[in-house]
């Protein structure tokens, strides 16, 4: 099989990705106290940022982080994917997370959202 075969399925899954992280950003707007979003703008815009962060740098802040998330049995991992939504409230305008803890609240139920679609999908 030639790769330009292959694209439209690379193409598609990324874009359900995309999908899945807005639905999830959204539902956490909704459901946190403290999780602003003023448009569905900022909402895509966070959303690309967040899976750019994602396949980026959560790797290697896992890896700096593995002896206290094996300390933790996993737990830290939590803490790590509150960081990288509150970069993501820091850098886009209109997409708003008022603290560290609501950034974890908030990771928590778009992480929960994504495994429960990526069962389904």
């Amino acid at each position: 099989m030639r790769q330009s075969e292959n694209m439209p399925g690379l193409a598609s899954r990324i874009l359900l990705r995309l999908l899945i992280l807005v639905a999830g950003i959204t539902l956490a707007a909704y459901l946190v106290p403290g999780i602003i979003i003023t448009g569905w703008g900022p909402v895509i815009k966070a959303a690309i940022l967040l899976g750019l962060l994602n396949i980026s740098i959560r790797p290697l802040l896992l890896l700096l982080t593995l002896p206290i998330n094996l300390i933790t049995l996993g737990l830290f991992t939590l803490v790590i994917n509150g960081f990288i939504l509150w970069l993501v409230g820091h850098a886009i305008a209109g997409f708003v997370v008022s603290g560290f803890l609501t950034a974890i609240a908030g990771s928590i139920v778009i992480s929960l959202l994504s495994i429960v679609l990526g069962r389904f999908l």
